[in-house]
């Protein structure tokens, strides 16, 4: 069962996607761009620089180091082993399923795998951090040296451009607990829930230029794990959380004081507060200000970055080794044998699904699918999994049509009617009818739309017999069609005169009157040409 805030976000980028693609589809004007660069660009004194640094908790049934429970609807502090509250005498024991996932991310994002890693303990204070330190991998990780490359696109980005990110590392670590603040009781209390939930942290270097970059990372990160199978990407239930640090300097000069966002909770809430701390940096230099280096948090709902506490020196962490747990060994070589049943990088990789990259190569030279509409299918793993399903269901589709199909008509009725994807996934046999007399010429775009209407309820006849009882199949007779546009404009002899004086516009009117007369049921296309050919005829 999904959340109201799950269903919030998702609703949030579904109609972010559905804006963009309405742009992309048509033509942008000139005063639109203009306008927006003007309003939005950065001056080309400045140069602004992002880094990421990205926590995924890993879909395991059980924590990191204990057998407790990672489910995120049970009850507050049920999911407590000994060792999450620091129990004295209590060892970890790690979870060779976190160890694979790891792995398996690492080789789909052309990491190096370090064949021996190891454990740390990183000391800070923290109520809900029982141990008083948490175990991590600085200094020697499972992974170093990937690249992740990702589409950028979106309000402020005319043109869609392919940007690369280099990761830093990637490394396994144990969440914290969680603090619950209760004004009435003028108290803290505390979940340990949370304490001790697997987590790949990847750090990014700062090669990024703006919040959109930042976003479309994000995005891309999140659909790969989901296509591993080793992320939710959840981000309202803590899953996926990013925090970003953001500096602007001179075009010629050295990196700026950077200041640190932590715990973005969207994907289009990263690109808000990365652009915003960009611009606030930018304000605060040009009026001859200083930026202090301090960690921040995004208001969602004023827009703002909220200072939450200033960095004046380095942290010091107290980094030393975790003396309870070995040295982390992978098998990485094929040219020896696997013989102490470590986990296998060489069998993880040919276990790699297809990813991000390839789909999107498939999608291009396989199906034929328009470069807009692929990044739209790629946007949302639930829609592209619905396309999928829906093309494999018959062969005789058209994929371009069914992408654009879903992309531009079911997107739009989900987000009208306060809908999701996953609501509609299980219908994916009743879109595809739809789809199929879309793609026979049985029905228009119009009918189709109607005909979606069964899904807010659940489908109890099949498209064909809906179709059937409102007789609203397609009337594309050429012959009728030119009766009834004939007679249509000898009743509105205004509106041809208009039209005759350049005023063009105004056969909207006119098909419009088609489009009620026929219930919308006419070949609305094959009715616009009709309707032309006989005002610049007469």
């Amino acid at each position: 069962m999904l959340s109201k805030k799950h269903i919030f976000y998702k609703q949030k980028h579904l109609i972010f996607v559905h804006e963009w693609i309405k742009k992309q589809s048509g033509c942008l004007s000139q005063r639109f761009l203009s306008s927006k660069a003007e309003k939005n660009a950065v001056r080309e004194q400045w140069k602004p620089t992002v880094g990421l640094e990205i926590h995924a908790q890993i879909a395991t049934k059980s924590k990191l180091f204990s057998n407790a429970s990672t489910d995120f609807l049970s009850p507050l502090n049920s999911n407590v082993s000994f060792f999450d509250c620091a129990t004295p005498g209590t060892l970890p024991v790690l979870n060779r399923k976190c160890v694979e996932s790891a792995v398996l991310t690492a080789l789909a994002l052309s990491c190096q795998l370090n064949e021996i890693s190891l454990f740390e303990r990183k000391h800070y204070f923290y109520a809900d951090l029982p141990a008083g330190f948490q175990i991590t991998q600085q200094r020697r990780p499972i992974a170093i040296d990937g690249k992740i490359k990702f589409h950028v696109f979106g309000p402020e980005v005319p043109c869609p451009y392919f940007k690369s990110s280099k990761i830093k590392q990637i490394q396994l670590e144990q969440d914290s607990g969680k603090s619950l603040h209760h004004e009435n009781m003028e108290k803290s209390l505390i979940d340990l829930n949370r304490a001790g939930v697997p987590l790949m942290e990847f750090v990014f270097e700062p090669d990024l230029s703006n919040g959109e970059e930042a976003a479309a990372l994000v995005k891309e990160l999140d659909l790969t794990l989901q296509l591993l199978g080793v992320c939710s990407g959840k981000m309202e239930e803590g899953a996926f959380r990013v925090d970003a640090n953001v500096s602007v300097s001179d075009r010629d000069g050295e990196l700026g004081v950077r200041t640190e966002i932590k715990n973005i909770g969207s994907v289009r809430a990263v690109a808000a507060a990365v652009t915003y701390e960009i611009n606030r940096h930018i304000s605060i230099l040009e009026a001859g200000g200083e930026i202090f280096n301090e960690t921040c948090a995004w208001d969602a709902i004023k827009k703002k970055t909220i200072p939450m506490r200033e960095k004046e020196e380095k942290e010091d962490y107290r980094f030393m080794p975790e003396t309870n747990l070995p040295p982390l060994r992978i098998h990485v070589r094929e040219d020896l044998p696997n013989r102490d049943n470590l986990v296998d990088a060489v069998l993880l990789r040919r276990q790699l699904p297809e990813l991000p990259k390839q789909i999107r190569q498939r999608l291009k030279d396989v199906l034929k699918i328009s470069p807009a509409l692929i990044i739209a299918l790629m946007s949302n793993l639930e829609l592209l999994q619905l396309f999928h399903r829906i093309i494999e269901e018959n062969e005789k589709r058209e994929p371009q049509l069914v992408a654009n199909f879903l992309v531009n008509y079911l997107l739009t009725f989900i987000y009208k009617h306060k809908l999701t994807i996953e609501s509609c996934t299980p219908h994916s046999e009743f879109i595809g009818e739809v789809i199929d007399l879309l793609q026979d010429k049985l029905i228009n775009l119009l009918i189709a739309t109607k005909i979606l209407k069964e899904l807010i309820s659940g489908p109890k006849k099949l498209p064909k017999e809906i179709v059937q009882e409102n007789n609203w199949f397609l009337i594309s007779d050429t012959k009728l069609l030119e009766q009834m546009c004939l007679e249509v404009v000898e009743r509105n002899p205004k509106i041809v005169k208009v039209y005759k004086k350049g005023k063009t516009k105004v056969a909207k009117a006119l098909i419009g009157e088609i489009a009620r007369n026929t219930r919308q049921c006419a070949d609305m296309a094959a009715v616009a040409q009709i309707i032309e050919r006989l005002l610049t005829s007469n």
